[in-house]
């Protein structure tokens, strides 16, 4: 345990957004309360740099499991986040856009001190998607273009294919193509309009009908995972689309991916992680707001977010 409580502020989106029985964060909030954290909110709009020091006007806040009710947050102060904070949760859900980026910047700037979770450099260079890319050897066939002729050519190749926007979030944007469907040039026209990102494009794994597995690290350790099902006609396995989570246990292929992520993982300061696998494949690293603590929590009776706080106090020693 730290010499005195820790001071925490949690970067995130407004409080009055969490779902009580679902958002990690919240949890990650109660626990600090237990431990009798002073804790602040703030959204990331509200940082300011400036001779060199951050600084964000932030809310007391205290949580608690009362639907309707769950937050309460008191009078804004500003918060010089060098000098009055010792953890700052980056918890603000994607897209990964500019905004997202320069808030990583801003924090990389004071970070380690105060420790910010994850590190904010590592979560700059670790796009949910993009960053699996450094295990092919653990993903389905995957290409990365805004170029329809590769993209043509690799669903020739594949046939059955998943189509989906590199720094979306949530399920949003993805399409499952069967063979023979007609919709794929006029989607990337509705892509590619929008914006000149490069897509994501995967062969579809058929073993996404019995399940999403989110499996949660911790300082690149496995600590519990939940099967996330998709719903009837739907090809997405988020649980706000649907998807319906299940009690589950690792595989010894899922043990052998988070061998293989452990170590990278912890060495980058990513505490916090969780990972999607379906099949015998890895399809996402997510860093920057995972989910499903929960769900663990309920199924394996477990209190994830202790561990996370945990790690957080054995990080600054």
């Amino acid at each position: 345990m730290s010499r005195h409580p820790l001071r925490v502020a949690i970067q995130m989106d407004p409080v009055a957004t969490i779902n009580i029985d679902g958002d990690s964060t919240f949890v990650l909030g109660l626990e600090a309360q237990k431990r009798g954290y002073p804790l602040w909110h703030y959204l990331p709009q509200a940082l300011a740099f400036e001779d060199g020091r951050l600084t964000a006007w932030a809310h007391p806040v205290t949580f608690r499991r009362e639907r309707g009710h769950h937050a309460t947050l008191g009078t804004p102060v500003r918060l010089d986040l060098a000098r009055d904070v010792d953890v700052i949760l980056m918890r603000q859900d994607p897209p990964f856009d500019m905004a997202y980026i320069t808030a990583t910047h801003l924090l990389e700037r004071i970070h380690p001190h105060p420790l910010v979770v994850n590190d904010p450099a590592s979560v700059r260079n670790a796009p949910e998607k993009l960053v699996a890319t450094e295990f092919p050897d653990l993903m389905p066939p995957t290409l990365i273009t805004a170029d329809r002729h590769a993209i043509a050519d690799f669903r020739e190749r594949h046939e059955d294919i998943i189509l989906k926007p590199l720094f979306g979030n949530g399920g949003a944007g993805v399409f499952h193509l069967r063979p023979g469907d007609e919709n794929l040039n006029a989607l990337l026209d509705l892509f590619l309009a929008r914006s000149p990102e490069p897509l994501m494009i995967q062969r579809y794994v058929p073993a996404v009908r019995q399940g999403d597995k989110r499996i949660i690290l911790i300082e690149g350790e496995p600590v519990g995972a939940v099967n996330r099902v998709p719903a009837a006609g739907e090809a997405r396995s988020n649980m706000h689309v649907g998807g319906r989570p299940e009690k589950t246990t690792l595989t010894a292929r899922e043990r052998e991916i988070c061998a293989a992520l452990g170590p990278r993982l912890r060495e980058r300061g990513l505490v916090f992680v969780g990972i999607d696998v379906i099949g015998d494949f890895l399809t996402e690293i997510n860093v920057t707001s995972p989910t499903g603590l929960q769900e663990i929590n309920r199924f394996d009776d477990v209190v994830l977010e202790a561990r996370v706080w945990d790690a957080i106090e054995a990080r600054l020693g």
